[in-house]
């Protein structure tokens, strides 16, 4: 007999404080930041019994050296969860987080678990090539010229969909410094305040006599916004891709280091613990396209996630799109015709930064920490990844 599906819930989400790369994150391990927001959101909900956790799902981009040996694993044991919790880590590149959040909700509608943890990890300081420490692309994959995108870099494929969608420097920029002006008015509002778990980051420095002291410092605000960005400064960047290109340092996004989690409950564990979900889980989509403009992924994806969810674009009231550059982002706002008001209302990953696998857990802390503070009743996370590819999911605030 087949089961009915059930719906998911969310009834916890933190993160870390995105930090740049080589930034106040530089001497912290990626399974440590994971651990630290696993205890958190666990912690979020009162009396919740860890031993009730189905499983834990972590998204990694690059899953090796200290993020390795299946980091969701390590991360549990080292959050102090119990050691019937498993741990599974995933990764879809640039959407990790996010599926690990639909992986683990879809666990819940099919019934097989009634506590999902789903979190993202990623650390560009300790990871600092773009496609890990060793790369052995099968050659075989270059036998179709439609592939040959795989091997430009992000860059190059943020040049091509400036190109074919005609988004100009100047337009660029100008998301850029937006980006940037929204991030830093959210901070100097707060409204970043309640979604993030401070981290304590202990340094050992030389003392006097030879002795070694601890000096602590308690990270709780995002490192990346540039709140003296303008157009002027962007302006003065060169092309870093193409030496007669667009794509410049300033409006693409920062390689970052983080760490999100999110808790799913189902209906049935929601009432056993007296919880007040802030969201119910609609939908998920991934799509392909080909890999030279991979950034336009989400032109894709969104259609579907939507058509899922059974709303339209001008349902959403927010949407956290991914600016992997701003030259994709801009392309898909306008292919799709999204309210740019609606998108990133706190800035992006230019400004925010972009911690690979672990975005979509982080994004899905700031979505739900939206829906707690304002009127907004759908939702929506979206992202391009690399090799051509697009995800979104859709969420409902409760």
């Amino acid at each position: 007999m087949s089961k009915q599906i059930q719906d998911a819930y969310i009834v916890a989400a933190t993160r870390t404080p995105v930090a740049k790369r080589n930034g106040m994150f530089r001497n912290v391990r990626p399974d440590d930041m994971l651990a630290h927001v696993l205890r958190a959101v666990v912690d979020q909900v009162p009396g919740l019994d860890a031993h009730e956790i189905g499983d834990v799902v972590v998204g990694c981009a690059m899953p090796e050296a200290e993020q390795g040996m299946n980091v969701a694993r390590i991360g549990v044991l080292l959050a102090g969860l119990p050691n019937t919790v498993p741990g599974i880590t995933i990764n879809r590149f640039c959407s990790s987080g996010l599926q690990a959040v639909a992986d683990a909700a879809a666990r819940i509608r099919l019934g097989e678990a009634d506590v999902m943890i789903a979190a993202g990890t990623e650390s560009m300081t300790v990871m600092p090539q773009i496609m890990g420490n060793k790369v052995s692309l099968n050659p075989a994959i270059f036998a179709k010229d439609e592939n040959l995108g795989i091997a430009f870099g992000m860059g190059l494929t943020a040049e091509k969909v400036a190109q074919q969608w005609q988004i100009g420097r100047d337009e660029q920029d100008v998301f850029a410094v937006q980006s940037n002006q929204r991030a830093a008015a959210a901070i100097a509002a707060g409204a970043f305040r309640d979604e993030i778990t401070p981290y304590t980051v202990r340094t050992h420095v030389p003392g006097e006599g030879g002795t070694v002291r601890i000096v602590e410092r308690i990270c709780d605000t995002d490192e990346g916004p540039r709140a003296d960005a303008s157009l002027q400064s962007l302006g003065k960047l060169r092309p870093v891709f193409a030496a007669k290109g667009s794509v410049t340092a300033g409006n693409s996004s920062q390689m970052s280091d983080g760490a999100g989690a999110v808790l799913l409950m189902s209906e049935a564990a929601v009432k056993r613990y007296g919880v007040t979900p802030i969201a119910r889980f609609c939908s998920y989509s991934v799509a392909g396209v080909p890999p030279e403009i991979m950034g336009i992924g989400p032109i894709e994806a969104i259609p579907r996630a939507l058509k899922a969810a059974g709303i339209g674009k001008d349902d959403l009231d927010w949407i956290e799109l991914n600016e992997a550059f701003a030259a994709q982002a801009l392309a898909v706002m306008k292919q799709l015709e999204l309210d740019p008001a609606k998108v990133n209302p706190q800035g992006g990953a230019i400004a925010l930064g972009h911690p690979l696998g672990a975005t979509g857990a982080i994004r899905a802390a700031t979505l739900m920490s939206a829906f707690r503070r304002t009127q907004a009743r759908y939702g929506m996370i979206s992202m391009c990844i690399g090799t051509g590819m697009g995800a979104a999911g859709v969420f409902e605030k409760l």
